[in-house]
């Protein structure tokens, strides 16, 4: 194939990622209005347009060689997302530990998943799944005694 030809190729795939991610984020939006508990529009196009595109490879109808980059573009997207959103539940001295271990694991899994290395794939989603739910209920003795002994002093000064 010729340079043009591969500029073309390119084209079209960036148009198709992004008229998915437009299509099911429209669509995403639209749901939002009439459900009374709303999901993140773009999050969901992002994450559906990779996992349309995964399916798309591993079952033959979309190759692979095409699709491998902006397949771990979005992973990775979808992975600082979710990173992002657990993150607002975590106390500030927990933040840079959690992105610091969460993300380049997640980018290990993304990359895993492309490959096909399922038993690594396994093993990294796993590991994903406990990491934020040991952050998240990780009680931190130091800092829930500081706030206790900040609310005690604020009550003090108050009566």
């Amino acid at each position: 194939m010729d340079e043009a030809g591969k500029i073309n190729k390119i084209m079209e795939i960036i148009i198709l990622v992004t008229a998915s991610i437009l299509t099911i984020t429209a669509a995403v939006w639209l749901v939002n209005k009439i459900l009374p508990r709303h999901i993140c529009p773009i999050c969901v196009g992002v994450s559906g347009t990779w996992i349309l595109m995964l399916a798309g490879v591993l079952t033959g109808f979309l190759p692979l060689e095409s699709f491998r980059l902006p397949i771990g573009v979005l992973m990775g997207g979808s992975v600082v997302g979710i990173a992002y959103q657990i993150d607002k539940l975590l106390p500030a001295n927990r933040s840079l530990l959690w992105k610091t271990l969460f993300i380049p694991l997640g980018f290990a899994l993304a990359q895993s998943v492309i490959l096909g290395l399922w038993i690594w794939a396994g093993i990294l989603l796993a590991v994903e799944v406990i990491l934020p739910i040991f952050f998240v209920f990780w009680k931190n003795h130091r800092t829930e005694s500081g706030k206790v002994k900040f609310l005690e002093e604020q009550m003090k000064k108050c009566c």
